[in-house]
């Protein structure tokens, strides 16, 4: 894979953190729709909440590539930790891109320790593929912005600390679509209650509702109108890094359908010896190496001038599709046991789903793909 001697050794010291330590609190967080806090904290101790955040800040700032080895490491443990994880680390992401100094500096040597956790706000209950549809309004009032409106699928909404919020200046002007941070104290702001979702069960999913919340000016991070541009590129590493968790979940899905495959007898035999499930390994090794393969060239490109929205969207698309055939494929090959929550193919197979949701949903990657090939 051409990794770097340092590169090797974080991926092997996250799968090492992944296997130790987030997998044995996978099914208990699962069916307890419970984050596991100390889970995160060990992240933070490892500085994978810094990931994103320049090295003046007490950041780690990573290469594109190695923020995608993360997030597969931590996938392959349980993706609810490794989407809670990347949502952070996009809303780092957007103070250290889009900040000034002032802003750098109030939150992010505070949130490379963990604390307080990172939210991102940008979909609404009628603007989802299509952010610039949002009504949420920052509408201006003197030294202050007051805000009002429903953001929806937020994940960390309940845990987090911290807002990356955008919304219209002007609610009936769509080219108003600004970047604001903002406090999750304020008053007015309200978590609703957490989403009862197929997977991803551990992962808080809330509403977020601004009733006439105030903050302040300072609190604005982009110019005005300049939000949705900046939302779409800090979404290409989004991307990669939904890319990146669908390779290890893949993974995490093969490595347990050979290993079953190896254990269980029927006919006399291990049903690894069966050319059918031979061929289907065989099939679902090739999907989960050529998302690998798309995912780390995209993670490169992440370090150009350029964002990498075509290889980023043509690694998510490809990569979370081939998750959801390959958890599917591991559970077939579990048999009756592959349905039930004694093995963990079944959990693997419903957070698969999400994958090929939320990042923009695959009928966009294919729009993004056919934009950028065609126009």
């Amino acid at each position: 894979m051409d990794l770097s001697p340092e590169q090797q050794a974080i991926r092997e010291t996250v799968r090492e953190f992944a296997l130790e330590e987030i997998r044995p609190t996978a099914r208990e967080a699962d069916e307890n729709e419970t984050f596991p806090e100390d889970v995160w904290d060990g992240l933070a101790d490892l500085e994978l909440t810094a990931m994103t955040v320049p090295e003046e800040y007490g950041g780690l700032d990573v290469d594109g590539l190695t923020y995608a080895l993360v997030n597969e490491q931590v996938a392959y443990g349980q993706l609810a930790v490794a989407t809670a994880l990347s949502v952070h680390c996009l809303a780092t992401s957007c103070i250290a891109e889009f900040g000034d100094d002032e802003h750098k500096e109030r939150w992010l040597p505070e949130m490379v320790e963990g604390r307080p956790v990172g939210a991102f706000a940008l979909s609404e209950p009628d603007a989802g593929s299509n952010p610039a549809e949002m009504s949420t309004e920052a509408r201006p009032d003197g030294d202050e912005f007051v805000i009002n409106g429903t953001k929806q699928w937020i994940t960390n909404g309940e845990r987090s600390g911290v807002v990356i919020l955008f919304a219209k200046t002007d609610a009936d002007d769509p080219r108003t679509v600004t970047q604001f941070v903002v406090p999750k104290d304020v008053d007015g702001l309200e978590v609703g209650k957490k989403e009862e979702k197929l997977g991803l069960r551990a992962s808080d999913t809330t509403t977020l509702t601004f009733d006439d919340v105030r903050i302040p000016k300072e609190n604005q991070l982009t110019d005005e109108g300049r939000g949705l541009s900046a939302a779409l590129s800090i979404l290409t590493g989004g991307r990669v890094g939904i890319a990146a968790q669908s390779v290890g979940l893949a993974q995490s899905a093969l490595d347990a359908a050979m290993e079953y495959a190896q254990d269980r007898e029927q006919f006399d035999k291990p049903i690894a010896d069966i050319q059918s499930i031979r061929h289907k390994i065989s099939e679902m090794y090739a999907k989960t190496q050529a998302g690998r393969l798309l995912t780390y060239e995209a993670a490169r490109g992440l370090d150009g001038d350029e964002p990498p929205s075509l290889a980023a969207s043509t690694a998510k698309y490809f990569a979370s599709e081939a998750a959801m055939d390959v958890t599917n494929e591991a559970v077939q090959i579990h048999g009756g046991y592959g349905y039930t929550t004694d093995f963990p193919v079944e959990r693997l197979y419903r957070d698969a789903k999400i994958t090929t949701i939320y990042e923009g949903t695959t009928q966009i990657q294919k729009k993004v793909i056919a934009r950028e090939l065609l126009e």
